[in-house]
């Protein structure tokens, strides 16, 4: 089954998420049989080390961050009857983001990343998320996805100064 990534944004650079992106981490996500959740499985490279044999904090959250958003946007496009290939794409973008830190998460072994929405899917969207590494959840975040219109994102950045 084709990720959401590559059925949504088969063009994306993002360094997490991106399908064009060739030193991206490539993480592809999914809808979990329960309905409920959305699922990825990414095994981290050992240049992800924190402490010895531990995975960089960093790394997770990115991961999170990640998976977070299109957690958001599959939401998106169930709540609005569409699949994930139709126009005009939908796009969210991190609002906040808070991760906690329970265990040490080991590098050598699959990561699974399990996210839910919490809460109404709206302009702003909450979204839970948890890493687990042999079964046990090493990390939890919350984040809020903001719905934006990409072009006008893209055009407020390029007019910063």
């Amino acid at each position: 089954m084709r990720s959401f990534q590559e059925l949504s944004d088969p063009h994306g650079i993002c360094f997490g998420c991106g399908t064009a992106n060739p030193e991206g981490l490539h993480i592809r996500s999914h809808p979990d049989a329960d309905g409920v959740h959305v699922i990825a499985t990414m095994q981290p490279d050992a240049k992800y080390s924190g402490w010895s044999g531990l995975v960089y904090g960093g790394y997770l959250a990115m991961l999170s961050d990640c998976h977070s958003n299109w957690t958001a946007i599959y939401a998106h496009y169930q709540a609005e009857g569409r699949p994930l290939d139709s126009e005009p794409r939908i796009v969210c973008v991190t609002g906040s983001l808070s991760l906690a830190y329970h265990k040490p998460t080991p590098l050598g072994v699959p990561l699974r990343l399990r996210a839910r929405v919490d809460g109404a899917v709206g302009h702003k969207t909450d979204v839970v998320c948890e890493i687990s590494a042999n079964g046990i959840v090493t990390v939890t975040s919350r984040a809020v996805l903001v719905r934006v219109d990409i072009d006008k994102l893209a055009e407020r950045a390029h007019a910063l100064p």
